[in-house]
């Protein structure tokens, strides 16, 4: 069944509603309903002219596709690994693993070679697709195949066999970020991407031009395929590296109606002189999270650009979490993650699991049928065997029998059931016997005129145990006296938290916070750089890594 919607006054789009086993069904029904709707857009730039793919475009082209794929021994089970930038190629790819019944393993370009090695190593790709003239990975022992020869195969004949899929079959395996030992891969199946389409949020209505600068192999694209598919979204695809001044031309020539950044991108977004004059109207909604919001920048946000502001939450395990709501008050988006988006259960258990006093610190815990069936294991071996096993103990670690995912976050809710995330449990630290979650007093430090950005971090103590280290970007180019600066920011924190989760150090970072892959704050780099560091009270550095290993970090990013 398909609904009719009118998107923009150039293009009708139609729900695709009904029954459906696989996002391969999906993907050819949107191929007739909505066959001249674009489904993919990589904007013009300085180098290369705008290109495109609509809806029955990427179908006919993911059918071409596996035929290749099948040719070079793809069959069901099989994993296909995408060492590609995002582009309409990787999407092409993913599609055609798909419909053979093939495992899609996508690879984040930033992650070092030893964490790519390690993926292919645990993977065995049938398949490894690489961008033209890049040099294969030393682990990739299957068919490496270019970028160029993925193009060509698009409009060539389709697979020799077509699989027999079923729901429950596995098409992907997202990696996690790597922060605290090598990825785990957490896999989804058909029955997945269907529960995050019927889970979607305020960020994703039907026929939306979707602007987002996560990278493909992200779970916040990895398992939105249906949901994309269902709904006639365009995926407007971010030039790289990130420039705010791209973004803001993009989002008038592509008529964004959707447009997500992490807090950073924003504040560079709205400090471009190219916003100003600029045509954001076809904008409804932007969202925005990754790191804490200051309140002042979601005010500005919405001033300037006209539309709500939501932040949300989840995890690549969860996939979908929760989030706040257009008409939420600036401070909740500021300061929570929301609630459940439909679909999803919460609650907070302590480290015993068992269930925490309303407004108590817990271990945040996720249920719905979005959640990963488990971390990857391996292809499973044998003659003629298909499928994938899984690791049970690092699954059984996260995930119960009853469904319930427990993340590594911690959190309370307030009065209004939102939820407060307050750290990671790789980033507690234990002061003198007392637990110290940095997000929390982040969230106090961020309030200071001086700070611009923050990031606190544990490290090893004589005496205490483990004692706060608070790294400032300072919002004017003279910081104020760093003396009067760590008085200033403990007196803050002691004026609204135990006296105990105040910093011991601070350091005045010049140049800006690292950041990692999925473009968070680097916290294991600042850790690394605090436990170096001699002697006590405030102390003055240059970037906290170099400052061409923090650009390759950042992808680029800057204001113009």
């Amino acid at each position: 069944m398909a609904a009719l919607l009118q998107s923009a006054p150039d293009m009708t789009v139609r729900q695709i509603e009904g029954e459906f086993e696989t996002v391969v069904d999906v993907l050819r029904v949107a191929a007739l309903v909505n066959a001249d709707v674009e489904a993919y857009v990589e904007p013009a730039t300085e180098s290369s002219p705008r290109r495109a793919v609509t809806f029955a475009q990427w179908d006919r082209a993911a059918e071409g596709v596996a035929g290749l794929f099948g040719d070079h021994g793809v069959t069901r089970g099989s994993v296909v690994a995408l060492l590609l930038p995002s582009s309409i190629e990787y999407m092409i790819c993913y599609a055609a693993a798909v419909r053979l019944g093939a495992v899609t393993s996508g690879i984040n370009l930033r992650l070092g070679a030893p964490e790519v090695d390690s993926i292919l190593d645990r993977t065995r790709p049938v398949v490894v697709v690489v961008d033209d003239g890049a040099s294969p990975p030393m682990a990739a022992r299957g068919c490496v195949l270019e970028r160029s020869a993925v193009a060509s195969a698009a409009n060539g004949p389709g697979p020799t066999r077509p699989a027999a899929l079923a729901s429950s079959d596995p098409v992907a395996v997202v990696w996690t970020s790597g922060t605290t030992g090598l990825p785990k891969g957490a896999v989804f199946d058909h029955m997945n991407l269907r529960s995050v389409a019927d889970g979607a949020d305020v960020l994703s209505e039907p026929g939306d031009r979707r602007l987002s600068p996560l990278p493909f192999a992200h779970v916040g694209s990895m398992t939105r395929m249906w949901d994309e598919i269902a709904n006639g979204i365009t995926t407007v695809i971010t030039p790289t590296p990130w420039r705010a001044a791209d973004t803001i031309r993009v989002l008038g020539e592509e008529r964004i109606t959707v447009a997500q950044g992490v807090p950073t991108q924003w504040a560079l977004v709205l400090a471009h002189p190219d916003l100003v004059g600029s045509d954001v109207s076809s904008l409804r909604v932007a969202g925005t999270g990754a790191s804490r919001v200051p309140p002042e920048l979601v005010a500005a946000m919405q001033q300037r650009l006209g539309v709500p502001v939501v932040v949300c939450y989840t995890s690549t395990e969860a996939s979908l979490g929760t989030g706040t709501v257009p008409g939420d008050p600036d401070r909740a988006v500021a300061s929570t993650v929301g609630r459940p988006v439909p679909g999803v259960s919460l609650d907070l258990v302590d480290d015993d699991g068992r269930a925490v006093t309303p407004g108590d610190v817990g271990r945040v815990r996720l249920c719905s049928p979005a959640v990963m069936r488990g971390y990857w294991g391996g292809p499973m071996k044998g003659p003629g065997a298909e499928g994938v096993s899984y690791d049970e103990e690092a699954t059984g670690s996260v995930l119960g029998e009853d469904g319930w995912l427990t993340t590594g976050d911690y959190g309370f809710l307030d009065g209004d059931k939102r939820l407060h995330l307050v750290g990671r449990a790789n980033e507690l630290y234990i002061r003198g016997g007392y637990n110290v979650y940095p997000a929390e007093v982040e969230g106090v430090l961020g309030n200071h005129p001086d700070v611009g950005q923050v990031a606190v971090v544990g490290v090893p103590d004589p005496v205490l145990g483990e004692i706060g280290v608070a790294f400032v970007v300072p919002t004017g180019d003279s910081p104020a006296d760093e003396g009067a600066l760590l008085d200033g920011l403990r007196s803050m924190v002691r004026d609204t938290l135990a006296d105990y989760k105040a910093p011991d150090r601070v350091v005045v970072v010049v140049d800006g916070l690292p950041l990692t892959s999925m473009m968070k704050v680097d916290k294991g780099a600042l850790a690394d750089r605090a436990a170096g560091l001699a002697g006590a009270g405030c102390r003055t550095t240059g970037p906290a890594r170099g400052a061409e290993d923090r650009r390759q970090q950042t992808n680029g990013a800057r204001a113009s």
